[in-house]
């Protein structure tokens, strides 16, 4: 994948995420390594600096899918609060594709079975962050 756009984390993220990815029951997911390599090339921030308009853990978000045409609004999740509502997992594909995007980026993210998807993201509706909750 070429051409990736800059993205940013939070220095707690990142932590979470390492963490999580290095335990036994997700390092064989399908598509670890992609987000651990999204993880790494990523410019890592403290908390009360990440800026309001990027995806962080926790964050909701409007999106489209320029391929299709299909728009989306979905909170990205750890994996074990996915499944509610309206939630999408940071370990699946179009989750770890988001992570760290500003509103306007677009990124091209292969999902299983060879597919591209186009992701675009259009805003970010509520970031923990921008709302004083750097714990959560």
């Amino acid at each position: 994948m070429q051409n990736m756009p800059p993205i940013i984390i939070t220095s707690l993220d990142q932590a979470r995420l390492e963490r999580l990815f290095s335990s036994r029951n997700y390092s064989q997911l399908p598509g670890i390594d992609a987000l651990i390599d999204e993880i790494d090339r990523a410019s890592v921030v403290e908390p009360t600096e990440v800026p309001p308009d990027v995806i962080t853990m926790n964050s909701t978000i409007r999106f489209v899918d320029d391929t299709n045409g299909s728009e989306y609004q979905l909170t990205l999740v750890y994996p074990d609060e996915a499944g509610a509502q309206d939630t999408i997992s940071i370990a699946a594909p179009v989750g770890s594709a988001l992570l760290g995007l500003s509103v306007g980026q677009s990124i091209m993210w292969q999902v299983p079975g060879g597919r591209e998807l186009n992701l675009r993201v259009l805003e970010v509706i509520r970031q923990p962050e921008a709302m004083g909750e750097y714990l959560r």
